[in-house]
């Protein structure tokens, strides 16, 4: 599978919540990329956990890109050539590529629960714990237990150049060890959902938020096992708040719905972001159209971004 020669790129929201902050941060420089480069923006919904996604949410992230003037060109209700664009509508998609991944010989069952998982890993660490592999080789299958599905990753590193953050390697197999495709309920994994949907979907550039960069050699290992042309990985900081934390709930209500009913306009929000990623030296209100000639993803900022109390003031009084 291979992509194409013009500019790919996709925002893929979980609806899961109400559209925040850092949601909206990612979503504009994923859109700024793709607009500067006069390629093609999709949305997808990435709708896989079936116990925590609503539509009634994925909705509301349509109306708040909307207000916040980003657009796409292919997703919900737009369409596109490569749909569907809800991630609950391409089981099918997902299990043609477990099965080819299963006749190579790289899919095993884990019948390993939480529990003894949990009981593997070093106490206090706060690093993921790699597979011990304790499937891998299991003789017989325990009874009235229902598996789930681990790639049988082989040995090697893996090495990508990030746009952003520059030079990345890791070694899957000894920092990650044999990871899910498909959890026991049945329900595939988000490694191998992410990459059969940028494929199939000819995506050739991905903007995310860096706490995304430890999955990544996760992805680009099953690319190569597919057999897939890769796209090129940029990862930005995360929104932090003052206190050095990701921005979430306890640094107040920063979800753009309830921006919108406090009054406060979609060109505040677009400028006081642009400002925080450097791609304005000083905060003006602005539309998101506006910035696309000045995007440059050199000025983008490479630590996280904190939103200062001033920030917050101007963000809140509109």
């Amino acid at each position: 599978m291979t992509v194409t020669a013009t500019m790919r790129g996709r925002f893929a929201p979980s609806p899961t919540g109400e559209m925040h902050l850092g949601n909206a941060w990612a979503a504009l420089l994923a859109w700024l990329q793709v607009r500067a480069a006069g390629g093609t923006m999709v949305l997808r919904m990435e709708d896989l956990d079936p116990d925590r996604s609503r539509s009634r949410y994925a909705e509301l992230l349509q109306e708040d890109l909307h207000w916040l003037g980003l657009d796409w060109d292919e997703g919900p209700a737009t369409g596109g050539e490569y749909g569907p664009y809800f991630q609950s509508e391409r089981t099918a998609l997902y299990q043609m590529a477990f099965d080819r991944l299963t006749a190579a010989d790289l899919v095993y069952p884990c019948f390993c629960t939480r529990a003894e998982l949990a009981a593997a890993a070093p106490h206090g660490s706060d690093r993921e714990t790699p597979y011990p592999g304790t499937c891998r080789n299991r003789p017989g299958l325990p009874p009235n237990r229902r598996p789930a599905a681990r790639l049988r990753v082989p040995a090697g590193i893996v090495a990508f150049t990030d746009q952003l953050q520059g030079e990345h390697s890791q070694d899957v197999a000894a920092e990650i060890g044999d990871f899910v495709l498909r959890r026991a309920d049945g329900t595939f994994a988000y490694q191998l959902a992410v990459v059969v949907d940028d494929a199939q979907m000819r995506i050739t550039h991905v903007l995310r938020g860096d706490d995304l960069l430890v999955s990544t050699p996760r992805q680009l290992l099953l690319y190569r096992l597919l057999g897939w042309e890769p796209p090129v990985f940029t990862h930005v900081p995360l929104l932090l708040g003052e206190d050095g934390h990701r921005l979430s709930k306890r640094h107040g209500d920063v979800s753009i719905r309830s921006l919108r009913q406090r009054g406060v306009r979609p060109e505040t929000i677009v400028g006081s972001l642009a400002t925080a990623a450097g791609l304005l030296k000083a905060f003006r209100p602005l539309p998101a159209s506006e910035l696309i000639a000045r995007f440059d993803l050199a000025k983008v900022k490479k630590q996280p971004v904190i939103i200062t109390g001033e920030s917050w003031r101007r963000l809140l009084n509109g």
